[in-house]
């Protein structure tokens, strides 16, 4: 399938990490999301119901970030590609978690997981 919506840079502050410093004061996290689906019911009828409304999934997907800690952004993006795919018509989504503050013994710009979920 080719058609894809692409909803970059989903911000939103979480608790979510394996060390205590973590857990405690929390840090941004980025979210990157491509789905794909098949857009021609909503292009051909002008019509929303027929596709996803990422005003509306990009907000559920900041209250994940924001709620129920984990340790891993693997799980992360895992629960996140379970709520895209959700919406009926994604049939595939493509999840990039970024963590520009993880806590590495190097400088870094940015460490992210990038998954990919079917429908089933």
């Amino acid at each position: 399938m080719s058609d894809q919506i692409a909803i970059s840079g989903i911000e939103a502050f979480g608790h979510h990490g394996v060390l205590p410093d973590e857990r405690r004061d929390g840090q941004l996290f980025v979210v990157d999301l491509v789905l794909s689906l098949d857009l021609g019911p909503a292009g051909e009828h002008d019509d929303l119901s027929r596709t996803v409304d990422y005003g509306q999934l990009a907000k559920r997907v900041h209250d994940v970030v924001a709620s129920d800690p984990v340790d891993l952004i693997e799980t992360l993006a895992d629960r996140i590609a379970h709520l895209c795919l959700a919406e009926p018509p994604v049939r595939l989504a493509k999840v990039t978690v970024h963590k520009p503050q993880a806590p590495v013994p190097v400088t870094v710009t940015d460490v992210a997981v990038t998954i990919e979920r079917r429908r089933p």
